[in-house]
């Protein structure tokens, strides 16, 4: 896949609200390797879309959101969020016309929940307790033929971080929309709880996950051992977890393999769309 005259311009939504965050730099790093292994003439540029309230036009081919802090409930009616839907009403609508150039999105954690409310997926709430470490996902039946899933194992691993969850998958809606379930939270046979959705299919070109496949291991290790992290992961599942998710960030088939993995399928998918016009 070398087109290098073909320009291919992504937007990186940044929603982390000026909170200091590895995702940021993990969405980079994987435009930048995969701008390089297939020499291609991609540009990036980064919107403050929550501090700054900066929500770029609809001139990028391929549109990344970042997860973020806080609610996604509280968000709403505010000015960047409104500015965000519209957006996102725009890129559809221009993905609902004839034009052959479509629009590509990929929407992480706090987008994810976003733009569920949006679509009216499923129940949004607050978690009994926020959710920490390199944790197995499940894939549905629907993954089966999920190219963005291809080459991942059944779990898989990812970095899991969030106090908020959407839970209760609105089966009507989704069929109604034509979206598709692909991935729910690891299995607690020991709490009586709803396993949280992880991954949807929105439409041919919007693709989202819960879940942070950007994250990488030097990132993760380097809040893993900060010692208030450390407290909370031990608080939550426990000494020997806390271990075991250290242990997890060493093995080249679990994070690494999905951060090498989701997101590059997805640009694959979006610039041989492009290349083909």
């Amino acid at each position: 896949m070398t087109t290098k005259s073909l320009e291919i311009k992504v937007a990186i939504l940044d929603l982390y609200d000026g909170i200091e965050n590895e995702g940021m730099r993990g969405f980079r790093e994987i435009l930048e390797r995969y701008r390089a292994k297939n020499n291609l003439n991609l540009t990036y540029e980064v919107f403050d879309v929550r501090q700054k309230v900066e929500v770029p036009g609809t001139e990028f081919d391929i549109y990344i959101s970042s997860g973020g802090p806080g609610s996604p409930i509280d968000s709403e009616g505010t000015e960047w969020e409104k500015k965000y839907f519209r957006l996102m009403d725009s890129l559809e609508d221009h993905n609902l016309s004839n034009t052959s150039q479509k629009k590509y999105g990929f929407f992480v954690c706090h987008a994810f929940q976003l733009m569920c409310r949006k679509y009216r997926l499923g129940d949004i709430n607050m978690r009994k307790s926020a959710s920490f470490g390199v944790l197995p996902i499940h894939k549905t039946g629907a993954a089966i033929s999920e190219p963005v899933f291809e080459g991942l194992p059944d779990p898989f691993y990812s970095v899991d971080s969030r106090s908020w969850q959407v839970i209760n998958p609105n089966e009507r809606r989704f069929v109604d929309l034509g979206m598709q379930l692909l991935a729910i939270e690891k299995e607690r046979p020991y709490v009586d709880l709803p396993r949280a959705m992880m991954a949807i299919r929105f439409s041919d070109y919007f693709f989202a996950t819960q879940f942070h496949p950007e994250a990488d291991a030097v990132g993760i290790r380097s809040l893993l051992i900060k010692e208030d992290k450390k407290k909370e992961v031990v608080s939550e599942h426990g000494l020997d977890k806390y271990n075991e998710m250290l242990e997890r960030l060493e093995d080249p088939d679990k994070i690494t393999h999905t951060q090498n993995t989701i997101i590059p399928n997805f640009l694959d998918q979006a610039v041989l769309s492009l290349q083909e016009i």
